[in-house]
């Protein structure tokens, strides 16, 4: 069973991302991208007000800059050449004095710089300078979404860890609708589904696995997509109480060394009227429009025209409010998207979501979503949580 990818696929990317630098004359590079560092490095760590970043130098050396707290933790699970620390922020001598002395040492003066951002940038109270303010370089070239496209399509391995992450969003969502009955609260339902799958995941994958995110890493939650409130796409945390006729939105996955999958099924208390029978029907029979256009070698905006057209025939589309679908791996979600205007052509080893939605007001939502592989022939679901209406009325 695999639960992380290892340090040969790991300095793979590496040379895969160095190969398109040289291919574009760019002699050295700098990233600040949380989630491009740990595919580039193995090195998960939480960001906060203290810059960190990863170079690449002319001599193809690889480096991570990190505050002195991280400096261990690096160097024991990060695959890089060097690791450079600096005291703290904001401290005494800004950070990016030392990133500065660290770059020079490593030759980047008078270099083509390739950045994915002008500098380091955070919520949590950081301030600083843009590098090209200090860094006497010959000229700086943007390489900002390059990591992401070589996230686009996944390698054997990462499809192996998300099909483990579906495998335990699916025990999740059961226990979630197990407990979903009227008089319960969500917060009740869903902090009870998503500890015991935890547990179970915990005590079945053994001390092999490592969670990359909280601690809480098999999970199914409403999010607050309970009854009427369930209209609402990203709805947040009510603590509503379930009542007979509600309609619930829920989502699950969980975290398999930081690589995640998407679960969402519609669901009703106890009973379905008619009118939630109907958008139920069209819900599904538009995913399973979506389904039938994912195909290698088409645009991936070729499923959200196919399910806009099917939103238009059967006069609901002023009920929809967002696209079919996007890419899914290290976060939620990724790039491309099944949307109007993205061109991105499908490869095999593409990871997406599925979830074409409709929202009435004040009756609730209608959505389901599933992670599908693309494949040479087409597509293939990786999530198997049951569809059907009958399958999902619970309490």
């Amino acid at each position: 069973m695999r639960l992380s990818i290892g340090k040969e696929e790991i300095l793979q990317r590496q040379q895969k991302w160095r190969a398109r630098l040289q291919e574009n004359r760019i002699d050295c590079a700098i990233l600040f991208s949380v989630t491009d560092i740990f595919y580039l490095t193995a090195f998960h760590f939480r960001p906060s007000e203290r810059p960190i970043c990863f170079f690449v130098d002319p001599q193809e050396k690889t480096h991570l800059f990190v505050p002195a707290l991280e400096r261990e933790h690096a160097e024991e699970y990060a695959y890089v050449d060097a690791v450079h620390s600096y005291p703290e922020y904001p401290s005494l001598r800004h950070p990016m004095e030392y990133l500065k002395e660290a770059l020079l040492e490593s030759g980047f003066q008078e270099r083509t710089v390739g950045l994915d951002a002008e500098g380091y940038s955070s919520a949590k109270g950081y301030r600083g300078p843009r590098l090209r303010d200090f860094l006497p370089a010959k000229a700086f070239s943007s390489i900002r979404g390059w990591v992401e496209e070589m996230r686009f399509i996944k390698s054997p391995a990462e499809i192996e860890l998300i099909r483990e992450s579906c495998c335990w969003g699916n025990l999740a969502h059961r226990l979630l609708q197990k407990y979903s009955k009227p008089g319960r609260s969500e917060i009740e339902i869903t902090g009870r589904a998503s500890a015991e799958a935890t547990m179970a995941m915990v005590e079945t994958l053994g001390p092999g696995y490592k969670p990359h995110g909280d601690t809480v890493t098999a999970r199914a939650v409403f999010r607050g997509q309970v009854g009427p409130m369930s209209a609402f796409p990203h709805a947040v945390t009510q603590n509503l109480v379930l009542k007979r006729g509600d309609t619930l939105v829920t989502g699950a996955g969980a975290d398999v060394w930081g690589y995640h999958s998407e679960l969402e099924r519609t669901m009703f208390v106890e009973e379905v009227s008619r009118e939630q029978e109907k958008y139920f029907q069209l819900m599904y029979e538009a995913q399973e429009v979506a389904f039938r256009h994912i195909m290698p070698g088409k645009p991936a905006s070729t499923v959200e025209q196919a399910v806009q057209s099917f939103f238009r025939e059967n006069g609901v589309q002023h009920l929809t409010c967002h696209h079919t679908g996007h890419n899914i791996g290290l976060l939620g979600h990724e790039a491309p998207f099944f949307d109007l205007g993205d061109e991105t052509i499908m490869e095999p080893g593409m990871v997406f979501t599925v979830e074409p939605g409709i929202y009435v007001k004040g009756l609730g939502g209608f959505r389901h979503s599933d992670t599908v592989l693309v494949t040479d022939q087409g597509m293939e679901m990786l999530t198997y949580y049951p569809r059907d209406l009958a399958s999902l009325v619970c309490g």
